[in-house]
């Protein structure tokens, strides 16, 4: 009798057959809005993080210079181009006012794959990773992915966001891996005290527990050239990840190109899973990233100034508004993060704001439950159409 092989329905669908974590991956979804917002025309849309203009032309011309020489081949530095980290070290060491070594930075193909390299390196699966909310929805589903559990602990709110330290640490227990978050913080524009990050650190080397933390919008900040940062502060071993990209400061979004700043210590083990992941960054690529640290100052500056403006345009037209609550202006990041007044539900404010406004907003239940009632709006724009879509909120909740 011929022996029977398992056949395709034995073990039920594809999608049954795929790792938990991946299988029960929601992604951020403004699916409905867009949606709406096609059929009603004449939307302006401000629920995407980035801003309206395009890369600057010597950045740009810095990678076409390259690609016509030739750098199309693989960069056999699993760290990146030797040019690009010494550059990084030159960059950070200066911004900081301490020494970065070379060996302390890894070039990723953008700051989310930053991530992803970072938790991998530290979480596994059984281990949780305390983190700060409201928050980037990708924190939170990469550490759900790397098969870790992601625990939420809110920032306070009254009149702003703030910090209860305690609250982190008693959240932290034996299978804790590490405590992250974003500063300034995407969507709130929390931004991480000097004071607040010595503490962390402090904690961190009492526990073991890593700190990783997200900086990609610290050139972002107004009161000074840059936010504070735990690079500032950690020594060369202690467990910090930094991660950052060139996305924000410097109009690179679709570039796809970041950097991990890590312990010198793992740099080989960091290298390693950098083959396996993505076997690098393209060379070109990495040859406008390097134009962009060496000459892009003037367009960091350039952006910061077109977001304050947007920001202070924003907390001009709203502020003070009865059916608006926004929280104290920012000291950072490209959002304002607000409510409608008496509206508990994002996602019905999103719709509200699309229909009586025309004017499109990220509904604050992606950046976890505590920010349900929040929206996002990017105000990373030219100041003629923000001003148009700002004047549409206020006429239509006159």
């Amino acid at each position: 009798m011929p022996v029977r092989r398992p056949g395709a329905n034995d073990f039920g669908s594809a999608q049954s057959g795929i790792r938990a974590q991946i299988r029960d991956l929601d992604t951020e979804n403004i699916a409905e809005l867009a949606v709406r917002a096609r059929a009603l025309g004449d939307v302006i849309p401000l629920w995407y993080g980035e801003g309206d203009d395009v890369t600057s032309e010597p950045i740009r011309a810095a990678a076409k210079a390259a690609l016509d020489e030739g750098t199309t081949f693989y960069v056999p530095t699993m760290r990146g181009l030797p040019a690009l980290t010494e550059a990084l070290s030159a960059y950070l060491t200066g911004l900081y006012r301490r020494p970065i070594p070379v060996e302390r930075s890894t070039v990723t193909p953008g700051g989310m794959q930053a991530l992803y390299l970072g938790l991998s390196l530290i979480l596994d699966p059984g281990t949780n990773a305390v983190y700060l909310e409201p928050q980037w929805p990708n924190i939170a589903r990469t550490i759900f992915m790397a098969g870790a559990e992601p625990r939420p602990v809110p920032l306070g709110f009254d009149t702003d966001f703030r910090l209860d330290l305690d609250r982190v640490f008693a959240a932290c227990d034996a299978r804790t891996r590490a405590i992250v978050f974003s500063t300034p913080s995407n969507p709130t524009g929390w931004t991480a005290s000097r004071d607040e990050l010595q503490a962390l650190l402090d904690f961190s080397r009492r526990t073991g527990i890593w700190i990783v933390s997200d900086e990609v919008y610290g050139r972002l900040y107004f009161e000074a050239d840059a936010a504070p940062s735990i690079l500032e502060l950690a020594g060369e071993d202690d467990r910090v990840l930094v991660i950052n990209s060139f996305s924000k400061a410097w109009a690179m979004t679709g570039w796809r190109v970041g950097w991990l700043n890590h312990p010198a210590g793992v740099a080989a083990e960091v290298a390693a899973m950098t083959q396996y992941m993505n076997s690098g960054t393209a060379g070109f690529v990495q040859a406008g990233a390097l134009h962009a640290l060496q000459h892009g100052e003037p367009v960091v500056a350039a952006i910061k100034a077109k977001l304050k403006a947007g920001m202070d345009l924003a907390y001009a037209k709203l502020q003070g508004h009865p059916a608006f609550v926004l929280p104290d202006k920012p000291r950072g990041g490209m959002y304002t993060f607000f409510a409608l007044q008496g509206e508990a539900d994002a996602r019905e404010a999103c719709f509200r704001i699309l229909d009586k406004a025309h004017v499109g907003l990220a509904p604050g239940f992606m950046f976890g439950r505590s920010a349900n009632r929040f929206l996002r709006m990017c105000v990373l724009r030219d100041q003629d159409p923000l001003r148009r879509a700002l004047d549409r909120m206020v006429e239509a909740f006159a």
